[in-house]
This record gives C-alpha cells, structure tokens and sequence, in this order.
C-alpha cells in the first residue's frame, strides 16, 4: 500500500501539471513575452508525453519497474525545476528568450511525465492481480479527478497570491516549483518501500530504431493536430508535411516492428480481440472526455453569460463523477466480477449525459448544466480503470507493460484528434451563424492550448451570440456523441474472460493472443 500511494503521488503530479499551469499561462506569457508561443507550452509537454509513453512500457517489461519509475520521477523533477527558472537569467545560447526556454523544458517534462502516466497502471498490475486490481486501479481514476479539480485552483492561488511566499520568487514560478516537495515524497516512497519488481521472461536486445521511428512518426502527428487550424487549416501545406510524414515514420515504425525480433510494441497484442476492441473504445472515449473539458466552459461563457471562473467550476462536477464511477466500478467488479456489464452500464450513463448536453436550449439554467455533466462523469468514470483491467488479464504478464501503455497512449492520442476536429467543427458552424461583426478578443487560456478557438466573450453574449454558440456547440456535442455511441459500440465486441487470480506467468510458452478464445 505504500508502493501504491507513491506510485498515486506521481500519477498526481503529473496530471495536476496538466491542469494547473493553464491557469498560470496568462501571466506566464505576459512576463515572458511570449503570446506568440502561448500555445507551445503544452504543445511541448503533449507532444513529448504522448510519443514516450510506448516507450516506458516497453522498458518496463524489459528492465526493474522500480528503475523506470524512479528515473521517470526525476526527469519530471528536473523539468519542474528548470521551467520554474525559464528566463530568470534572459536570454541563453541554444535556448534563447525566457519564453523558448519554457517550451523546452515543458518538453523535458513530458518526458518524465509520460513515465509517470504509463508506470501507474503496469505498477499495480504488478501489485495485485486481476481479480482485486479493479478496486485499486479505480484510486487512479480518483487521482486523476483530484487533481483536475485542485489544478485551476491551485495554479490561480499560486500565481495570484503567491510572490510573497518566497522572496524575489513570483508566485507563477511556484506552480512549477510545487512539484518538488511533492516529488520528492514520492520518491521517499518508492525508493523505500517498492520492490524491485523485475520484468519476467527472457531479456533480449531492445530495437532501438522501432523506438526511434515509434517517437519520430508521433511527435509530427501531435504537432499536425495542435497547430491553429485558423492560421494552419487542414488542407495548408506545413499541416499536410507533417501529416504525410508522421505517416510515412509510422509506416516505417509498423514494418520494423514486423522484423524485429523485439520491437518496441509487440503488433501480435493486435491479434487478441480484448485488446483490439478495447483500445477502439478507449481511443474514442478520450475523444468524449477531452469535449466535454474543452467545450463545457465554452457554452458556460458564451452561452449563460457566466464568469470565467464560475465556468472552470463547472467542471468540477465531471470530475467528481469519474471520481465517483472509478471507485464504484472497481469495487463492484472486484467483488463480483464480470468487467464488462460495468463499462457498458458507465457508457450508457456517459450516452444520456451527452445527449442532454447535446440538445441544450440557449434558456438552460446554470445548475442543469451541471447535473448533466455529473452524469457524465460517473458514465466515464469505469472507462479509466475497467479497460485496462481487461487488457491486462487477457495478455500474458510478460506483455503487461506494452499492453498497457498501448492502452494510455490511444486514450490520449483519441483527446488530441478528437480536440482538432470538434474544433473545426466549432470554428465552421461560428462562422455560418455569427453576424458579420468583430469577433470577441481571444483569451490565451487552456482552450486555446487544447487546440480549441479561444472565443471567450470579455462582455455579456447578445443573443445573435448566444444563439450561435448554441447551435455550434450543440453540433460538436452531438459529433461527440457519434463517438460515445461507437466506443459503446466497440465495447460490445470486447469478451468478458474470468479475472485471474494470480499474475504468475505459465511455465509453457505464452501468446499475446491467450485467452482470445
């Protein structure tokens, strides 16, 4: 249990990260010059996170758990500590203004967070085998809701109220620096009283250049997906290079892996049918997720006319679902078994909550709203832990850590495609009901960092206004809802196989694709 609240802690760090820095952003940019770049600085971390996570899982199941998460949890320290110093000594060779300086080691601390993301879940796979790991993997899923409340808040306290606490120190510098006493815990924990947690099976020479092509195809594809699709539209020419050679890596990535007698993702895992139809849903689910978190407070703003703050509290119900959900869906399944009737019930509440949000009336009231994105958290709360769980129990032990990090990373990559489409989607449907006037002055918060248009009226919506936000937001909410209903879809194809009751790995040669049948 001590091995399990360090591992949280980190996961806790790291999603907090997340969520926390964009309340800082704005002062950030306005101290460092740098509203030009705003939008890099979780570009940086996003596009780092997402192309290492493959990576952690893969060295997990070749090296001592306990080794990958300690040095994932340095790295992210490390990150933490130089993007708290960005520009505190101006301009730098190779590093150049305050403002680039962050952006890069952002990057840094995506490289450790990534580890951090992916660690949690093969960790616990370690700790606990199938039949009880849904209860503890469902702390996951709490973690995540904690720190997506706490983060805003946190990050505005700091940033607002904070330059006093340490002298010469500005308070937006500490929402980075927060991350090191922390940190540090967490490694107290881990250091002391995790095991070594050695891979199993026999080790062999990892391929270092399917890893290479592996980040190389990912990082592009990110980037392609973050640009601002008002100054770089899908069709414009750095969107479609980098497009055509994120595909061309990835390619190269898929036939390397297909030789390579030990990639850096084992493809036959694609052969099981858990692990094929569950990464669909997963990949589809993030989708929903990151719409809800992006174009909620939109509508909020737009729409009600409610403050900016009152609308980043509008979410705190979501998270309070899929806190909520996670731990009743954990407990239930490690009680009584049967993961699947627990996703398909979380998918039909996330199903009826997205429907309701996709036929809002411009007359909803504040606390409506609310209500049905409660529903929505508790329909998404069993998707974080349950989906893994069923990924792990059918795959051989030795796999876990692939296995895994497969699941994180098409969880995430489904946020980041489905946040650049239902924007353009957003963006298209303002276009052909807003009046002909100036647009309101754009924000540079964590909308426009999630690749969603930064249209956040400074004054109270007139009705033309109302009723075009309305009309666009209710067409991104029922495109999300096309999603949930296929990911609910996909969930079906998914077998409910029997839990396993130990993690030992069988003395006979083991497929990826046991317990398909």
């Amino acid at each position: 249990m001590l091995t399990l609240a360090g591992v949280l802690l980190a996961l806790f760090l790291s999603s907090l990260d997340q969520t926390i820095v964009a309340t800082a952003l704005p002062r950030i940019v306005a101290e460092l010059h740098g509203f030009d770049r705003f939008a890099w600085v979780a570009t940086a971390y996003l596009a780092a996170s997402t192309a290492l996570v493959p990576v952690y899982g893969k060295l997990a199941d070749m090296y001592s758990r306990r080794n990958i998460e300690v040095t994932a949890i340095l790295i992210f320290l490390v990150g933490s500590a130089l993007c708290g110093l960005a520009g505190e000594f101006g301009s730098l060779p190779l590093l150049g203004d305050g403002m680039s300086q962050l952006i890069i080691f952002r990057a840094v601390q995506g490289l450790g967070g990534a580890g951090l993301l992916a660690m949690a879940f093969i960790i616990i796979a370690d700790l606990f085998p199938p039949a009880v790991r849904g209860k503890y993997q469902g702390y996951v899923g709490a973690t995540f809701g904690l720190s997506s409340v706490l983060g805003p808040f946190l990050g505005g306290l700091l940033t607002d109220h904070g330059s006093g606490l340490l002298p010469g120190i500005a308070g937006w510098r500490l929402v980075f620096y927060v991350n090191l006493p922390l940190g540090l815990l967490a490694l107290w924990f881990i250091l002391g009283r995790m095991p070594r947690l050695r891979p199993r099976g026999q080790h062999k020479p990892l391929d270092y250049l399917s890893a290479l092509l592996l980040m190389a195809g990912l990082v592009p594809l990110v980037l392609g997906l973050q640009l601002n699709k008002t100054q770089h539209g899908w069709t414009a020419p750095l969107t479609l290079s980098l497009f055509a050679a994120a595909l061309l890596l990835l390619l190269l990535f898929v036939l390397r892996s297909l030789r390579s007698d030990n990639p850096i993702l084992d493809l036959t895992l694609f052969r099981n049918p858990v692990f094929r139809a569950a990464n669909i849903a997963t990949f589809l689910l993030g989708g929903a997720f990151l719409s809800i978190v992006i174009f909620e407070p939109l509508f909020m703003v737009n729409v009600l006319g409610v403050s900016a703050t009152r609308a980043g509290l509008s979410l705190i119900p979501l998270s309070l679902g899929v806190v909520g959900g996670s731990m009743l869906a954990g407990q239930m399944v490690a009680r009584f078994g049967h993961y699947k009737r627990w996703m398909l019930a979380g998918g039909l509440l996330l199903l009826s909550g997205q429907a309701l949000l996709a036929t809002m009336p411009p007359t909803v009231s504040y606390e409506q709203v609310l209500l049905y994105v409660l529903l929505c958290g508790l329909g998404l709360g069993p998707c974080m832990p349950l989906y893994t769980l069923a990924i792990q129990n059918a795959i051989d032990p030795r796999l876990t850590g692939q296995a895994t990090s497969a699941s994180q990373f098409f969880r995430q990559i489904g946020g980041v495609v489905a946040a650049a489409l239902l924007g353009t989607v957003l963006t298209m449907s303002l276009a052909q009901t807003l009046p002909p006037t100036p647009a309101p002055a754009a924000a540079p918060t964590e909308l426009a960092i999630e690749g969603a248009p930064a249209t956040v009226a400074l004054a109270p919506p007139t009705p033309a206004v109302r009723a075009a936000f309305t009309h666009a937001i209710s067409r991104v909410y029922l495109c999300t809802l096309c999603l949930v209903l296929c990911g609910w879809i996909a969930t079906l194809f998914v077998p409910d196989l029997p839990l396993r009751t130990s993690n030992a790995v069988k003395s006979q040669p083991v497929l990826a694709t046991q317990g398909a049948k």
